[in-house]
């Protein structure tokens, strides 16, 4: 893991990452390029690479009126878990989150990656919410920091 590095997404080239991992992991909601640059002016985006390639990605939001907790969700290639790399994104974002909100910590994981959940339920997340996003079938769970 010596190779792994994970850098703030702010160049095009680092947002085309993050969106190309966060698109593989979360097919039921693609984001385009602009939506990406949207988001990362209202969260930190944050892309892990092995080597020169893009392995991962997280997002960390800061409350907002529907939410007064931070949320952090980290998204690992599934050829690259299990190796500590989620781990890493995930505990970078948990330490930022937790300077924006005294609130608690959620997560969102998508309900067909059963190893998002057991990543989320094995570090002590609880399930508190499932929806579906208009026009898809497959829900997502919010999960809180117990």
């Amino acid at each position: 893991m010596s190779d792994l590095r994970i850098e703030q997404a702010r160049t095009g080239e680092q947002l085309a990452d993050w969106r190309a991992v966060h698109n593989t992991i979360i097919p039921t909601a693609v984001l385009s390029p602009g939506e990406v640059r949207e988001r990362a002016g209202r969260n930190r985006l944050d892309v892990a690479y092995l080597g020169g390639v893009a392995v991962g990605c997280s997002t960390v939001r800061p409350p907002d009126e529907e939410t007064p907790a931070a949320t952090v969700i980290a998204r690992t290639l599934p050829e690259y878990r299990g190796r500590g790399f989620g781990t890493a994104l995930y505990e970078r974002g948990l330490a930022h989150a937790r300077t924006l909100s005294d609130e608690g910590v959620e997560t969102v994981v998508l309900a067909s990656n059963e190893e998002g959940l057991r990543f989320a339920l094995a570090r002590g997340f609880v399930e508190v919410e499932r929806y579906v996003l208009p026009g898809d079938t497959i829900p997502f769970v919010t999960l809180r920091l117990a």
